[in-house]
């Protein structure tokens, strides 16, 4: 009996195992120039040619492309995956670019952006992940830079976990994702991928022009919970910003 019990036990870890994700992270041999060689799964982060994030200063503002949303306010909920703090949204909420409708999934977190301008990045900045029915991904970047407080943002860093939780309701607080656009949604907009492994590609991702504003101190609160979570800059291999 003693021999199954541990015959089971070994099977169970091993399931375990063989379910859980491989690890990554931001920095040493897990680091972003290492990402595509820690799996299989993550192949595509060294091998892919059309990777997030870029460098946007080669581009032309005046080709900046409109989009529009319609984003609601709803339950806060909150999760930390153990990379960057997330807000999760129930259905409803959409973006709209290029005639095609993407629902709200999640808004997470970087700091420093991802996203460069000539080499310059901005302190932090919000990626708002949209999916249509197909499964397809959409991505609004909404820069922040050091400036008045947000006070929507304030909520979520009251209630936000400081270490690896799932997600979570938190109980009487509302969170309306509108309040953390600028009020001139003009973008640039190019093919790319998730900025995470597995670097998924054929993700339709926009960059607000026009950045928002957060206090220094709020900025320095989510960074004290995220840290630098930051991929480099990824190469453009021909890539060009589409106009509608």
């Amino acid at each position: 009996m003693q021999a199954l019990l541990i015959m089971a036990s070994a099977v169970g870890l091993m399931a375990t195992s063989a379910t859980r994700p491989p690890h990554w992270s931001y920095q040493g041999h897990e680091g972003p120039e290492h990402w595509g060689t820690l799996s299989p799964e993550f192949a595509t982060c060294g091998t892919g040619h059309t990777q997030s994030p870029i460098d946007h200063g080669g581009f032309d503002a005046k080709q900046a492309v409109a989009v529009s949303t319609d984003y609601h306010a709803g339950p806060l909920m909150l999760l930390n995956n153990g990379h960057t703090v997330q807000a999760n949204f129930v259905t409803g909420s959409t973006l709209s670019s290029g005639g095609h409708s993407y629902g709200l999934v999640q808004v997470h977190f970087h700091t420093p952006s991802e996203e460069a301008f000539n080499g310059e990045h901005y302190p932090m900045v919000a990626h708002f992940v949209h999916k249509d029915t197909a499964g397809k991904l959409a991505v609004l970047g909404v820069l922040f830079e050091e400036g008045a407080p947000n006070a929507e943002l304030a909520k979520l860093i009251a209630h936000a976990p400081k270490s690896e939780t799932p997600s979570h309701e938190i109980a009487n607080a509302e969170f309306n994702p509108a309040a953390l656009l600028p009020h001139d949604l003009h973008v640039y907009r190019y093919a790319g991928s998730l900025t995470t492994p597995p670097c998924t590609e054929g993700v339709n991702w926009h960059v607000a022009l026009t950045p928002v504003t957060a206090s220094k101190a709020q900025i320095e609160e989510i960074h004290a919970i995220i840290g630098n979570n930051a991929r480099p800059v990824q190469p453009l291999n021909g890539r060009q910003l589409a106009a509608d």
